[in-house]
């Protein structure tokens, strides 16, 4: 028989535990070539498409589409290679090696070394066909599963999780694994600790009857938070609990910037975004007042001034809110910034930013303005120190040179991990900004 290889799902990097299946792309049966995509999942970082490192024909498919499985869970087997004595699982020479590649940047194990046959009442084998657990089996232990191994290394998901348990004082050889083989994954750390954290409840007298209340027994539709707006809500509760920000904000005249980029995109060449020309009055601004291109490492109790700005930028999608990260956005020029922003965005919509392309952001822009508001006091997109917001440029009466004139006038408002700086440097930061949006001539001092 062809030798049956098992492929599971793959590390997709930066700490991720855990993918939903979106859309299967081939069948049982169905031949694929080496490196084809085989099924589209969604991480908290991106939606991605998982190329198969093997080339046979799919066997077994483990999960239906909106299930969510762990790293290193069977996706699929498939059977590769000529006819042989038997079935037998591990990697081998030629054929069932696989590519190694899953995805730009990441690596496919090996394969297990063993596989076991399902055998039919019968005692004879069924070709082709694995034992795996079924996928809507649940992912918690069983009570009498032993917790850790006594002994030797605790399997852990990622270090992260490690770090994570021992911010907490907890030991992991009393944490449960939920993932294959006993892995303990990030769920089950956070699981552990809410546990220890919530008292045991007082029994209710026995006469009692037992009343449900709050969300639980409230009807409507439920929407699970998982995947990309898993990772936002998750996110965003984390900034909330572990940033003391604070908010400041400033309306501008910004009639002159508009002129000035009226002025710049009559000229021959590309035009230039509005977006790219305040992300590069912020590539200048963060220049003077590099504390709020940081993070705080809580740990070492230190504030860590950044040496390159890698700007992030919300974009709204049909999947919810995401933040592209432009690299080393403090070399670039408006026009090439105008030209990621728009490549970057235009990836962001259909979902093929990668999550490398999602994560490592040093400071946030977030115009606001779209969605036709003037102001917000933005949450910091964790862990970085800062986010500007814009709203929208709309006409209103200002005092121009000594005159009452109607101008384009824009609210800036800044949100600061008041950890990295004072109101000072914060002010300082917006009031530069908004300098140079009302008088584009000053950011010539920084080119």
């Amino acid at each position: 028989m062809a030798q049956v290889l098992e492929f599971r799902l793959p590390d997709l990097g930066e700490g991720l535990t855990e993918a939903e299946i979106v859309r299967w792309l081939v069948r049982v049966g169905d031949v694929v070539d080496v490196d084809q995509p085989v099924v589209e999942v969604e991480t908290a970082k991106a939606m991605v498409e998982v190329p198969c490192p093997y080339g046979g024909v799919v066997t077994a498919r483990f999960g239906e589409e909106g299930t969510e499985l762990p790293v290193g869970a069977p996706l699929l087997t498939v059977a590769v290679g000529a006819p042989s004595g038997e079935d037998r699982g591990g990697s081998s020479d030629g054929d069932g090696g696989g590519s190694g590649n899953v995805l730009v940047g990441y690596g496919t194990g090996a394969p297990p070394a063993r596989r076991r046959r399902v055998r039919p009442a019968d005692g004879t084998a069924v070709a082709g066909t694995l034992a795996a657990p079924s996928p809507a089996a649940p992912r918690t232990p069983s009570p009498g599963a032993a917790p850790a191994r006594p002994d030797g290394p605790v399997p852990v998901i990622s270090p992260l999780v490690r770090r994570l348990a021992r911010q907490h004082g907890l030991d992991l050889r009393t944490v449960p694994g939920s993932g294959p083989e006993g892995l303990i994954l990030r769920a089950d750390v956070e699981g552990a600790l809410r546990a220890a954290a919530t008292p045991a409840p007082a029994p209710a007298p026995a006469e009692a009857p037992v009343v449900e209340h709050g969300a639980a027994a409230a009807p409507g539709t439920r929407v699970p938070l998982r995947g990309v707006r898993g990772a936002v809500a998750e996110k965003l509760s984390r900034s909330r609990r572990e940033i003391p920000d604070a908010t400041c904000w400033v309306d501008a005249d910004a009639t002159e910037l508009l002129n000035a980029r009226a002025a710049m995109n009559a000229a021959d060449g590309p035009k230039m975004s509005l977006l790219a020309v305040l992300a590069r009055i912020c590539t200048a601004a963060l220049t003077r007042f590099p504390e709020l291109n940081s993070t705080v490492d809580t740990e070492a109790r230190e504030v860590v001034l950044l040496d390159e700005v890698h700007l992030g930028f919300a974009a709204q999608t049909g999947r919810g809110l995401v933040v592209p990260v432009v690299r080393d956005a403090h070399t670039r020029s408006a026009e090439s910034l105008t030209a990621e922003f728009a490549r970057l965005t235009e990836a962001a919509r259909a979902g093929t930013l990668t999550p490398a392309q999602l994560t490592g952001g040093t400071f946030t822009l977030n115009n606001y303005g779209v969605f036709g508001v003037d102001g917000s006091t933005p949450i910091v997109n964790h862990p970085e120190a800062a986010m500007l917001g814009v709203g929208r440029i709309v006409p209103k009466p200002w005092v121009h040179r000594g005159e009452l004139a109607v101008r384009q006038v824009v609210q800036l408002s800044l949100t600061f991990d008041h950890r990295v700086c004072d109101g000072g440097t914060a002010g300082g930061f917006l009031r530069y900004v908004a300098d140079c949006v009302e008088q584009p001539a000053v950011l010539l001092r920084s080119l």
